[in-house]
C-alpha cells in the first residue's frame, strides 16, 4: 500500500507500552500506600508490588526504546504481574484491618 506509514504503528505500540508501565506504576504505588499500614504482611505486599512494577519496567525496556522484540516476554511478564496485582489486592481486602 503506498499510503500506509509503518512508522505510525511503531509509535502507537511504543506509546501503548508506556501507558502500560505508567498504569502498573500507579497500581504499585496505590498498593504500597494501602499496604504500609498492615505491619509485616503489609511490608511484604508493598515489596511484592514494587518488584512487580520493576519487572514490568525491565521487561518492556526494549519496546520503550523503540526496538522490536518479538519474544513476547513483555506481554507475558505484564500478564503475570497484573494477575499478581489482583492477588495482592484480594489479600489486602481479606486481611483484617487494625
Amino acid at each position: 500500500m503506498p499510503g500506509r506509514d509503518a512508522g505510525l504503528a511503531v509509535e502507537r505500540t511504543r506509546l501503548a507500552w508506556r501507558r502500560t508501565v505508567l498504569a502498573a506504576g500507579v497500581v504499585a504505588v496505590l498498593t504500597v500506600r494501602l499496604a504500609l499500614s498492615g505491619g509485616t504482611v503489609g511490608a511484604l505486599v508493598a515489596a511484592l508490588a514494587g518488584l512487580g512494577w520493576l519487572g514490568v519496567l525491565l521487561a518492556t525496556l526494549p519496546r520503550l526504546a523503540g526496538r522490536r522484540n518479538r519474544s513476547g516476554r513483555a506481554l507475558a511478564v505484564t500478564a503475570l504481574v497484573t494477575a499478581g496485582f489482583a492477588g495482592l489486592g484480594l489479600l489486602l481486602l481479606l486481611a483484617p484491618v487494625r
